[in-house]
């Protein structure tokens, strides 16, 4: 393996590669599960609130495995895949209703409700799944979800997960080093999946909602993960959107990505290019980033 290899953030060398198969070695009777635990110890491997990359450090124990590195236990156990549980899953919303059409003064009282970690969040889940073109996949790693309630049923639904590492329109505007990238990524929020249901037709409701999560995520994102986020990112594809809501709330339009993906290794696009947009929470976003302000 070259020694320039880098998986999520951390760079592994053949000493460590060497490192994790004598820990494979030196305790033959623990699970896959367990052996990436004692990694993440060995490492302090941890995320911001405290708790070890225990996800990432399995993942990566699996490439390895894959590409004849190390020789992992037999798995034990076979989980669910994710894909197959979530696809089509009997929804607590009626796929169809009659339209809700209204100003957004008539739709009366929103609530908003971080859902994360609660027991509407399978609800959350099953609504992406049954009404988003994309579906719904399960994050890993650091994750907010909203639902937005009116009039007593859920009118909408907001993904945020963890930023992607490199992405080249964004890291120049923040003018970060590897180095404060590194350092600073945990602080950027980005937006996954943005839902309105079908039925719901309400002229600027889909701004709205982006400026009033946009005013309560940092500290949501304090509460559950001990740290806030300032920056918030998002993807749009022009094929299908104007991103008319995002530039509505006064959102960034950076440029387009290159269309390679975070996994490619050819410098070739893949996939169709995506907008690129950003929302800073603060005026110094960039100071909590680890950059100096922009003169």
């Amino acid at each position: 393996m070259r020694n320039d290899f880098v998986y999520r953030g951390r760079a592994v060398s053949a000493q460590d590669i060497e490192f994790i198969g004598q820990l494979i070695a030196a305790h033959p009777a623990l699970s896959r599960r367990r052996l990436s635990a004692r990694l993440c110890a060995a490492w302090n491997w941890m995320q911001p609130n405290g708790q070890p990359r225990d996800m990432v450090a399995r993942s990566l124990m699996l490439e390895l495995h894959r590409a004849g590195h190390i020789q992992l236990p037999a798995q034990r156990f076979c989980p669910p895949n994710n894909a197959t549980r979530h696809r089509a899953p009997a929804c607590p919303v009626a796929s169809t209703r009659a339209p809700l059409e209204c100003s957004l003064a008539q739709l009366g009282p929103l609530e908003i409700q971080p859902v994360r970690r609660t027991a509407a969040e399978p609800i959350f889940d099953r609504v992406l799944e049954a009404h988003h073109y994309l579906g719904y996949t399960r994050p890993v790693g650091e994750h907010l979800k909203y639902l937005i309630f009116a009039q007593g049923q859920p009118v909408a639904a907001l993904a945020w997960s963890s930023a992607p590492r490199h992405l080249g329109p964004r890291d120049r505007f923040i003018g970060w080093s590897a180095a404060q990238r590194r350092a600073g990524l945990h602080l950027i929020a980005y937006n996954t999946r943005f839902l309105i249901m079908p039925w719901v037709r309400v002229p600027h409701l889909a701004s709205h909602l982006l400026g009033r999560v946009a005013r309560q995520i940092a500290a949501d994102w304090q509460a559950l993960y001990e740290h806030p986020v300032c920056l918030l990112e998002t993807f749009i594809d022009p094929e299908r959107f104007a991103g008319t809501c995002y530039r509505a709330a006064n959102w960034v339009y950076l440029g387009l990505t290159t269309g390679r993906g975070k996994n490619d290794h050819t410098n070739r696009p893949n996939r169709s290019l995506k907008e690129l947009w950003v929302y800073p929470l603060r005026r110094d976003f960039r100071r909590h980033l680890g950059v100096p302000d922009h003169a």
